[in-house]
C-alpha cells in the first residue's frame, strides 16, 4: 500500500462512506474531505467531519501506518495540532498531538472494496510496460479521453509559456527580443537548439533591427556571431561575409559564441546550421516587425505566408562554404513551419493575448487541430496501443501525457488512471 494511493482514495471517497467509525467505535460522517495540500503540512485542509455527535472543522493527515506519525515527527510540529482525523491503512499505535491529546483515527482498510484494490494492483503491476495501463489504454471511454487530451494540451501550453515569461523578465518585456531567441532556438532543431539560443542571446536585438534592411549584413552578423566565420574558405562569398562581420564586430562591440558549439554531425544537409542561419536571416530581413505580424494573423494561411522563406541565392547550390552541391531552393518546409507554430508561435501569441486580457483558447485549439500530428517514437507507440493521433493538438497532448504522467507513474492524477481505479 502506498500513501499517495490512500490520499487518492480519501479525495475521491472510494470507500464505504456510510459505515465509517473511528478505531474507538464512534460513528464518522464526512461532510467534506477538505482541500488537498500539495505543500508541507497536513494532507488536507479545511475538512468538515462529524465524529459521534460533534461536528469538527480542521485538517486531515493520511499515513499507511499510524506509527508514521512519529516517524515524521508530527508530535513535535504544532501544525499537526489542527488535525481532526488521522486516516490510516493500518492502525498499529495510538498517536498524540504536541499537547499530548490523542488524535482520532480512522482505519481505512476495513471500508475499501476489493475491486478498488484489484484495479490498483492491476494498474501498477504493469511497471515493466511502456506505460502502466498499456493493456487497458484502448478501452478508455472516448468522452473521458477527449476531455483529458484537451486539458493535457493546455497544460503543455502553460509550461511553454512559463519559459517565455521568464525570458520576458530578463529582457524587460521586449517581445521582439524574446521572439527572436525562441525562433532561433527552434531553427537549431534538437541538435543545435542550445547553440542557436546562445547565438541569439549574444546579440542585442537593436543590432538586428539596424542591419535588417541589408541581407548580406544580416547573414554576416548571424554567421559571425555563431562562430561559423572563424575558419578560412576560398569562396568569395565567404570572404565577403568575413569582411562584413569584422566591421560589424568592431562597430557594435560583438563577441561571438565558441565555434565548436554549432554541430553538423548527424544532420541532414537541409538542416545544416548554415542553411538554417541563412533562412533565419532572410526571415528577419523580410519581417522587421515579426511580433506585430504574428499578432495580426487571423487564419492558418496568414502564418504560412509569414514563413514562406528561402535561404539566400548562394545556398541554392551549397550546403557548406567549401562544397558545391546540386541546385535546390532551400525553403522552409511545411513540416518545419508546423513545428515552429506548435513550439513557438502559438504559445507566444497565446501569452501575448493573455497579457492583453484576451482569451485565445478556442482559436489556438482550432489552429492545432488543422496541423498534422507530429511523427516520433512516442506518438507511434500510442498509435500501436490503439490511439492514432489525427492532428497536432492530440499529438501534443499525448506527449504531455507520457512525459508528465506515464513516465512519472502519476496514474493517480491522470484521468485515464482514475477511470481504471474508480470502480467501488
Amino acid at each position: 500500500m502506498k500513501e499517495n494511493f490512500l490520499v487518492y482514495i480519501w479525495k475521491l471517497k472510494l470507500f464505504l462512506v456510510n459505515e465509517l467509525a473511528t478505531t474507538e467505535g464512534e460513528k464518522i460522517v464526512i461532510k467534506s474531505v477538505g482541500v488537498e495540500n500539495l505543500n508541507s503540512g497536513p494532507d488536507f485542509f479545511n475538512a468538515k467531519i462529524k465524529i459521534g455527535n460533534q461536528l469538527w472543522a480542521g485538517n486531515v493527515e493520511i499515513h499507511v501506518n499510524s506509527s508514521d506519525w512519529y516517524i515524521h515527527n508530527h508530535e513535535q510540529d504544532k501544525r499537526y495540532d489542527t488535525v481532526i482525523l488521522h486516516v490510516v491503512w493500518e492502525h498499529d499505535v495510538t498517536v498524540f498531538r504536541s499537547n499530548n491529546q490523542p488524535v482520532v483515527t480512522l482505519e481505512l482498510k476495513k471500508y475499501v472494496s476489493k475491486s478498488v484494490l484489484t484495479n490498483y494492483t492491476k494498474l501498477f503491476k504493469g511497471r515493466k510496460n511502456w506505460i502502466n495501463c498499456e493493456q487497458l489504454f484502448s478501452s478508455t471511454d472516448s468522452f473521458v479521453m477527449n476531455h483529458w487530451l484537451e486539458r493535457l494540451y493546455f497544460e503543455r501550453l502553460e509550461q511553454k509559456m512559463i519559459v517565455i515569461e521568464q525570458l520576458l523578465k530578463v529582457y524587460a518585456n521586449d517581445w521582439e527580443s524574446v521572439l527572436f531567441i525562441l525562433v532561433a532556438k527552434n531553427f537549431g532543431l534538437t541538435v543545435n537548439a542550445e547553440a542557436f539560443m546562445n547565438f541569439a542571446k549574444s546579440l542585442d536585438f537593436s543590432v538586428i533591427r539596424k542591419q535588417s534592411a541589408n541581407i548580406l549584413s544580416l547573414e554576416a552578423l548571424f554567421f559571425g556571431q555563431s562562430g561559423l566565420l572563424s575558419k578560412n574558405y576560398e569562396s568569395d562569398y565567404f570572404k565577403t561575409l568575413q569582411g562584413e562581420y569584422r566591421y560589424l564586430k568592431i562597430k557594435f562591440n560583438l563577441q561571438s559564441i565558441k565555434e565548436n558549439q554549432i554541430q553538423f554531425f548527424r544532420l541532414r544537409p537541409t538542416n545544416f546550421p548554415t542553411i538554417r542561419l541563412s533562412q533565419l536571416a532572410m526571415l528577419y530581413h523580410k519581417h522587421q516587425n515579426l511580433v506585430s505580424k504574428i499578432v495580426a494573423a487571423r487564419c492558418l494561411e496568414d502564418y504560412y505566408a509569414l514563413f514562406q522563406i528561402a535561404a539566400t541565392s548562394y545556398w541554392k547550390n551549397h550546403y557548406t562554404f567549401d562544397k558545391i552541391s546540386k541546385k535546390s531552393d532551400k525553403r522552409l518546409t511545411k513540416a518545419f513551419i508546423d513545428l515552429l507554430l506548435i513550439n513557438v508561435i502559438f504559445p507566444f501569441q497565446f501569452l501575448y493575448y493573455r497579457k492583453s486580457g484576451i482569451s485565445k483558447n478556442l482559436a489556438i485549439m482550432n489552429y492545432m487541430k488543422q496541423l498534422n500530428p507530429e511523427k516520433n517514437a512516442i506518438i507511434s507507440k500510442f498509435s500501436a496501443l490503439g490511439f492514432r493521433s489525427s492532428n497536432a493538438f492530440e499529438s501534443q497532448a499525448l506527449l504531455q501525457l507520457k512525459k508528465e504522467y506515464c513516465s512519472k507513474l502519476n496514474c493517480l492524477h491522470c484521468e485515464i488512471g482514475k477511470t481504471l481505479l474508480s470502480v467501488v
